[in-house]
């Protein structure tokens, strides 16, 4: 990937499990926190320790307009949730020029909820379709 482009991407491609869902134009979700117990040490005063625990990873939301590919991921969705498998899969931040920036691996993922679009002839807005998906955690690319 480039180290001179600059994150100012408006596509994300999704890719689970070798299958290529399309570009979004928005994703939301890539982030993790970590627990921490705290824990008092008896003679030290000063201080009580931060000890890292649980790491909880954010569900994943992407959203684009209705394209040729929101087909596609239907079908995803209703063959993970019959055979309950989760997979690993690939975002990949693109340029406007469809240049990758920066990709993330993406472990175990599983749908949580996907929302076709909504027609109505009294709004003048794109149908937009959202999915939604849990997973097990992120990675840098290799390439990246």
């Amino acid at each position: 990937m480039s180290d001179d482009v600059f994150a100012s991407s408006v596509f994300f491609r999704l890719t689970i499990a070798d299958d290529d869902l399309g570009t979004f134009h928005t994703c939301e979700g890539l982030g993790a926190q970590v627990e921490v117990e705290q824990y008092a040490e008896g003679g030290n005063n000063g201080f009580t320790w931060s000890l890292p625990s649980r790491i909880t990873w954010s569900n994943i939301t992407m959203t684009r307009p209705v394209t040729g590919d929101s087909a596609k991921v239907l079908k995803w969705f209703n063959e993970v949730i019959k055979e309950a498998d989760r997979e690993d899969g690939e975002i990949v931040a693109l340029a406007p020029d469809l240049t990758p920036i920066v990709s993330w691996q993406v472990m175990g993922i599983i749908p949580i909820r996907w929302q076709g679009p909504s027609f109505d002839p009294n709004q003048s807005q794109a149908a937009v379709e959202t999915l939604e998906f849990a997973h097990e955690g992120l990675q840098a690319s290799d390439d990246d």
